[in-house]
């Protein structure tokens, strides 16, 4: 159901609201992390760190930076908001855009003024990103500067022209709410990426037909210049990249060095050495020639495999390396936009498959974050207060699931759906993975941003849940929602404390967690967390612990090394984390004495993947009774016709065959369905629509 640009603002203002209520922040803070989430998703950047600068006077401001420009290719990425603290949707006139853009712009010069720098508190985020513009100002090529607003661009606004400052090319964006709405309509998939390759790229490529006359699907093949692929990537960015190679990219980093050295040393065997790219496309616009079938355009173009070649490609030519001998191969599909948040990640998922263990395959479909939702949507949490109501947490493993099953319910079923799963109990997956890469001893790569934290997180949860998928069972789930409880306290604490003078909370937190972690395991003692899932909350004497902690990490993050004067980005270094390792806590007696010891928690460990497996025998009986007989016996033929089935999978699938006549025991089922899940990696289709 889609909702209004009206609602939708409506919605998203609340939202705010709520959020800068239950975490103590002020409602700008929490308008900036929730309004570049959806950036980040976007793909404008990785991620995007809190700088804020607005004196009084002086027509000057900055709210924050999207990362070092050295991580970057040389980009330098500045915020500037404008959030309009009213519940009224309002307009944002071009004046009202130059204005606030101007604010920014004068920031981004007096930054490069070393008397300004000198002007400002050497601790704030102020300094430290004045300091970075200045520091990375000889390797910054390019600048790109975003204004986030809550308002409504005006119609009569049709874009901002490029600059220059100092010779370097600045380029204008703007995320209104009604951009914002069009994004978040479309299931967060992608906002419309339209590329012209007559007008705008050099020209069009010959396409070759790859599909039969009358099918419904459409194909192409497809030779594209590295020139022209990297000036598409140098517009569009990441935004080219389907979301799972995106944080595939993230997770693996760097630069292919194959691929460079073909590109450096022998740029005329690229096409032969290389694999190529395979891309979607919800829409292409064609013409004839001479020479044959010519593609002039494309609409919404996502690269599902070959992102580290197209990023590769276009990092030689921001080294000035030659691409004119550089060519690469292109299978593009042309998927329709009612089916492309289905089909894309399909065609991702095969197009990734040789690589066997990575992020690609971590998404909202990995039977991780499926199992998760349903403890979630299962299992009551204790009553705090001692009444008989009692709610759930809700685990969202897809953005705005939570908003779309409020959505589709009457005002009376909305209710009862706002007592069962208040909004102060939502975890997103990325917030999943902040919560316990912390207690993993990750506040490092937690302060890198949400999705880089998400891609180291979904690296080591896919190689674990390969070796012991029974680990995550109900107990963990507890253990995750009790991580999730001591995380919203301690931001609520860092608050609170007389020390604290805003920003770098995000990092304190982090890291005070991470601490608190570290010196228990030295002890070989741990937090109950079933304690904290029985009461839905910390002790105090953890809070104060927590307070403790989170004064000592504080003093570490605002003294950075000499070499080093931005906070945010000396959070994001080992080097940080492993001074704070080093520090010595006094910790408070009473505190110590709630820690349990490690036989305990081995015992515990135990009994939940003895109990999480007797659980999957049931649901796999569950499984193979509910998709009957028929679909077993098609898949045994698919399998077989390919030569995919062992002598033992032939039986075990004839007796699934056999349902409802005969019922498979559990340790059957589950062989059953580990057959399927093969055949699926080969590309069987048969039950497709089925979460295994």
């Amino acid at each position: 159901m889609t909702i209004s640009l009206e609602e939708f603002h409506q919605d998203f203002f609340q939202e705010v609201m709520s959020s800068a209520d239950v975490d103590g922040q002020y409602a700008e803070d929490a308008f900036f992390e929730l309004f570049c989430d959806y950036l980040a998703e976007a793909g404008e950047f990785d991620a995007a760190d809190r700088a804020s600068y607005c004196p009084p006077t002086g027509g000057i401001r900055v709210d924050g930076y999207a990362g070092d420009p050295a991580q970057s290719g040389g980009t330098l990425s500045l915020i500037i908001l404008d959030f309009n603290q009213s519940p009224e949707l309002a307009r944002l006139t071009q004046t009202d855009m130059n204005s606030i853009f101007k604010r920014l712009e004068n920031f981004l010069n007096k930054s490069l003024d070393a008397k300004f720098r000198n002007s400002l508190e050497e601790s704030s985020a102020a300094f430290g990103l004045a300091d970075l513009i200045a520091a990375r100002w000889p390797s910054t090529a390019k600048i790109r500067l975003f204004l986030v607003s809550n308002r409504q661009l005006s119609a009569k606004v049709d874009g901002r022209e490029a600059g220059d400052v100092d010779g370097r090319r600045v380029t204008y964006s703007v995320w209104d709410i009604e951009r914002l709405h069009r994004f978040a309509a479309a299931g967060l998939g992608r906002e419309e990426i339209v590329i012209d390759l007559q007008a705008d790229y050099g020209g069009p490529i010959p396409l070759l037909p790859a599909h039969m006359g009358e099918a419904d699907y459409k194909a192409y093949l497809a030779v594209v210049p590295g020139t022209q692929l990297a000036a598409i990537y140098d517009r569009w960015g990441s935004r080219l990249l389907e979301q799972n190679v995106r944080v595939f990219l993230q997770a693996r980093g760097g630069v292919n060095k194959g691929i460079r050295n073909t590109i450096d040393n022998d740029p005329d065997m690229f096409f032969a050495y290389n694999n190529g790219i395979t891309a979607t496309a919800e829409g292409i616009t064609t013409r004839v020639s001479e020479d044959g079938l010519l593609l002039t355009g494309l609409k919404n173009l996502q690269i599902v495999n070959g992102g580290q070649t197209t990023a590769s490609i276009h990092a030689a030519k921001r080294r000035n390396v030659d691409l004119s001998k550089v060519f690469v191969q292109m299978k593009l599909s042309i998927v329709p936009t009612e089916k492309a948040i289905d089909i894309v990640p399909k065609i991702s998922e095969f197009a990734n498959s040789q690589n066997r263990v990575n992020a690609a395959d971590f998404f909202a479909n990995h039977p991780f974050h499926v199992r998760l939702e349903e403890f979630s949507r299962r299992m009551f949490a204790p009553s705090p207060d001692g009444t008989f109501r009692e709610s759930k947490w809700y685990y969202e493993r897809a953005r705005g699931q939570y908003q779309d099953a409020r959505g589709l319910l009457t005002p009376a079923q909305r209710k009862k759906f706002d007592l069962e799963y208040p909004k102060s109990q939502l975890i997103s997956k990325t917030d999943l993975a902040k919560y316990l890469n912390v207690w993993r001893g990750h506040p490092d790569t937690v302060s890198k941003g949400a999705q880089k934290n998400f891609a180291h997180f979904a690296g080591i949860i896919g190689i674990e849940w390969k070796k012991q998928p029974d680990a995550f069972n109900e107990d963990f789930y507890r253990q995750a929602v009790a991580k999730a409880l001591i995380f919203r306290a301690t931001e609520e604490i860092v608050t609170e404390q007389s020390w604290y003078r805003g920003g770098y909370r995000a990092n304190v937190v982090a890291y005070a967690i991470a601490k608190m972690s570290h010196d228990c395991e030295q002890r070989d003692e741990f937090v109950d967390f079933d304690a904290i899932w029985r009461e839905q909350g910390i002790s105090e004497e953890m809070g104060a612990a927590l307070a403790l902690v989170a004064e000592a990490v504080h003093e570490v993050l605002v003294s950075p090394p000499a070499s080093i004067s931005n906070v945010t980005e000396w959070a994001k270094q080992q080097a940080c984390w492993a001074r704070v390792k080093a520090l010595k806590i006094n910790w408070p007696e009473a505190w110590l004495g709630e820690l349990v010891g490690k036989d305990r928690i081995r015992e515990g460990r135990r009994a939940s993947i003895k109990d999480q497996k007797l659980l999957n025998g049931i649901e796999a009986q569950s499984v193979v009774v509910s998709a009957g007989g028929k679909l077993w016996e098609q898949l045994s033929e698919w399998g077989q016709s390919r030569r995919l089935l062992s002598p033992t999978e032939v039986g075990i699938l004839r007796v699934a065959a056999s349902v409802p006549m005969k019922i498979p025991s559990e340790k059957q089922c589950l062989k059953a369905i580990e057959a399927w899940r093969k055949l699926r990696s080969e590309g069987c289709q048969i039950g497709s629509e089925i979460v295994l």
